[in-house]
């Protein structure tokens, strides 16, 4: 029998020459193999390459595809209902032909190359565990001449001497990624190929330097006018540090900068510098926000084009994306990935195909964490075992860039805390404490006790400024602050749309650059990454960092400075305390340590004491046992690898629900949306700029009382103007379950 992988049609109707099944599984051997080069693991990834799609062999499966796609009209009209399983019995047969021990890390990748990396046994879906597969499946129709193929492979060794935790299951998610991303590359190639001429032509590092040295140059001259040089001197020494310690030994470092010390240049200098020098393939840019990264790509195309450095989040509208840069979504390959936290860690632990296809592009690059200090603590040792495997076996470089740095490392007082080895993060800026000295352009106010303040007592404080900042911790508490000020003034919120959000801040950077009054109440959205720049920032009690971080909107260009004056920054007790959780424990940690006079915010060293009495106070820095799902058991190579994807969630949206809101032009989308036959995907990434993530109990009382319509399964909108405001977003909490709107706007409306 001729075997095939794969058939197509023609544009013109006619059936292309169908690709041979052993031309696909070298095809993809080959490629998967270069891919795994790069950790030393080229013989296991061929062999991967070669088992994937050998369950193909049979007489049965040839028949299912002739017939399927009518390729083969005289093929048996009997077919299979759904997709006939050709994954389990090729991996199957990779452990007879291979044995357990070497067969078992395969046959997870050869058995989830479609369905994603399965568990061994039970777990959370018990039907596609791989113990239960594989004793349900055969390998005996599987024609011998695979078989033989098979025979011949040889695994020399193991590409080192695994220690215990992630380091076995890594790298079989490693070798996963190389598999899939070469397997769809080839099946492009034969189904699409002029889809896969479009993934070539990017430019190289060393293009993209001078493009960045180029852009540095005309953009960071000493400024003319009202601009402290002060602040200009700190930046430029900063981007010179950076570029100095490109060329270090070293896996992991750190990039300890105050706010407004421009990270972001800095760090990119890092990255290409050290990408240049050592050969890195490319640079990954993580950032926590989706309005973070929306900034920085703006900045990041602007100096090296538009479809160098690729944006890969949720928020994406595909419209605004060109073919390659789609494409280079899917696996990473381009030279400059821009992405956010959860993409990026998630991708690590997951199961999916589609997710861990990108994973070997991780693999000798250089990573950037931007606002580091935003680890999740519930996932923390988890994640620095992953990074510490990143740096130790597959060259890659991380930077830990933010102003308020956390504690990464094991600590001799901390035995519980398993982090970074002692010494191995190596801080870039020479002189930190200098560094925070020379680009002090606040006074932070912390409250002598611990009496709080009445939401009148602090509006009647807030509106005798001209401009003024106040962050709260939570949205209703935002709410109710906001309902006591003064007319237009500013409300912010995760209640307002992504679009609604963006709009409202850049009206206020358009009255800040004014200097027109402005007051605004928010909550912690803007702390991080937002260019704004106030005189008087106040800021509810919070985790040391986040008080930090709002401090970074006040005096942010230092222009007090040039008047002998400091911004204000003053940190209040709520009479609402933080919301339970880690957010209540970061607070509780920083009033112990002002209690005991602790706290010198131009003391890096002081952020270290924190995040250190911040991880004492968590329940757990795994606390899904992620580590212990993912380390094999030493008899049947056992691993839980779906298990842990399941549980590994930054976001638990398990409690949440998301509707989309008549925001502007969101109204329109969802007319057209409603108007659908299906939900198409574009249109769906379209209208994420209009979604609002409500609690449970919240979607339940607004779907009771009929404020929501179901469009398609699970996909609901808000459909009345009512209870959206272009002042506050969301009136979720102004509502009454009889559906009276009690409050829309402030208190002079």
């Amino acid at each position: 029998m001729d075997y095939i992988a794969h058939v197509k049609r023609l544009e013109n109707g006619e059936w292309a020459k169908p690709q041979p099944l052993t031309e696909h599984l070298i095809k993809v051997a080959e490629l998967a193999a270069g891919f795994a080069a790069n950790f030393n693991s080229s013989e296991w990834a061929y062999a991967l390459g070669m088992c994937h799609d050998v369950g193909k062999g049979t007489p049965e499966w040839q028949n299912y595809i002739r017939s399927k796609s009518s390729y083969d009209e005289e093929a048996s009209s009997e077919t299979i209902k759904g997709r006939l399983d050709h994954s389990t019995p090729a991996a199957k047969l990779t452990e007879e032909i291979l044995g357990k021990a070497y067969g078992r890390i395969l046959s997870y990748c050869v058995a989830g190359h479609h369905s994603g990396l399965p568990d061994l046994v039970g777990g959370t879906h018990p039907q596609s565990a791989l113990a239960f597969r594989l004793q349900n499946a055969s390998a005996d129709e599987i024609d011998d001449c695979f078989k033989v193929a098979l025979k011949e492979l040889r695994l020399s060794a193991l590409p080192w001497k695994f220690g215990g935790g992630l380091d076995l299951s890594l790298w079989i998610r490693m070798l996963f990624s190389c598999l899939i991303d070469a397997d769809r590359l080839d099946t492009e190639r034969y189904m699409s190929p002029k889809t896969s001429e479009e993934r070539n032509g990017y430019a190289s590092i060393g293009v993209l330097l001078d493009r960045f040295n180029g852009y540095t140059h005309e953009k960071t001259k000493p400024p003319i006018g009202d601009a402290n040089m002060n602040v200009y001197n700190s930046r430029q020494s900063i981007l010179r540090e950076c570029i100095d310690a490109a060329r270090q030994s070293g896996g992991f470092f750190s990039l300890s900068a105050p706010t407004g010390g421009g990270k972001t240049l800095a760090s990119m200098a890092f990255a290409l510098n050290r990408a240049q020098h050592f050969c890195k393939k490319r640079i990954i840019y993580v950032i926590p926000y989706t309005s973070i990264i929306e900034q920085n790509a703006g900045v990041f195309r602007e100096i090296f084009g538009d479809d160098e450095a690729l944006e890969h989040h949720s928020a994406l509208d595909e419209n605004e994306q060109s073919i390659r840069s789609r494409l280079a979504a899917e696996n990473w390959d381009a030279p400059i990935i821009v992405t956010t936290t959860v993409q990026f860690y998630e991708s690590l632990f997951s199961s999916k195909a589609s997710r861990c296809r990108k994973l070997h592009s991780i693999v000798d690059s250089v990573v950037i964490l931007d606002e580091a200090q935003l680890i999740p603590t519930d996932f923390l040792a988890p994640i620095l075992e992953a990074l510490k495997l990143l740096t130790e076996r597959y060259k890659t470089t991380i930077v830990a860039c933010t102003a308020t740095q956390p504690s990464l490392e094991n600590q001799d007082d901390f035995p519980m805390f398993k982090g970074l080895p002692k010494g191995s993060v190596k801080e870039i800026v020479r002189d930190v404490p200098k560094l925070f000295g020379d680009l002090k352009r606040t006074e932070i106010e912390m409250p002598k006790d611990e009496t709080p303040i009445e939401w009148t007592d602090l509006a009647r404080e807030l509106s005798e400024y001209d401009q003024v900042l106040c962050v709260v911790s939570d949205r209703k508490s935002c709410r109710e602050l906001h309902a006591l000020m003064p007319a237009n003034t500013y409300h912010l919120s995760a209640l307002m749309c992504a679009e609604h959000r963006s709009t409202v801040i850049k009206e206020i950077k358009d009255k800040l650059e004014r200097s027109e009054p402005i007051r605004v109440i928010s909550t912690q959205l803007v702390e991080a990454g937002v260019d704004i720049d106030f005189p008087v920032v106040y800021r509810a009690m919070a985790g040391l960092d986040s008080i930090a971080q709002a401090a970074g909107r006040c005096n942010r260009e230092g222009k007090l400075n040039i008047k002998g004056k400091l911004g204000r920054v003053v940190a209040f007790n709520a009479p609402k305390k933080a919301p339970t959780g880690m957010l209540r424990k970061a607070a509780d940690t920083t009033l112990e340590l002002n209690r005991n006079g602790l706290i010198n915010f131009a003391d890096h060293k002081s952020f270290a004491e924190y995040f250190k009495r911040l991880y004492e106070k968590a329940n757990s820095l795994d606390k899904e046992s992620v580590i212990k799902l993912l380390t094999p058991d030493r008899s049947e190579c056992g691993i839980q690898f779906r298990e842990a994807s399941d549980k590994f969630n930054i976001i638990d949206d398990r409690a949440r629900q998301s509707i989309l809101v008549p925001y502007r032009e969101g109204a329109k989308l969802i007319e057209t949306l409603k108007a659908a036959k299906i939900a198409e995907r574009k249109l769906l990434r379209k209208l994420q700029r209009y979604t609002v993530s409500i609690q449970k109990d919240q979607f339940s009382a607004m779907k009771s009382r009929g404020s929501l319509e179901e469009v398609f399964p699970g996909i609901y909108v808000l459909n009345n103007d009512l209870e959206y405001s272009d002042k506050i977003g969301l009136a979720i909490d102004e509502a009454l379950d009889s559906g009276c709107i009690l409050y829309f706007g402030d208190k002079n409306e």
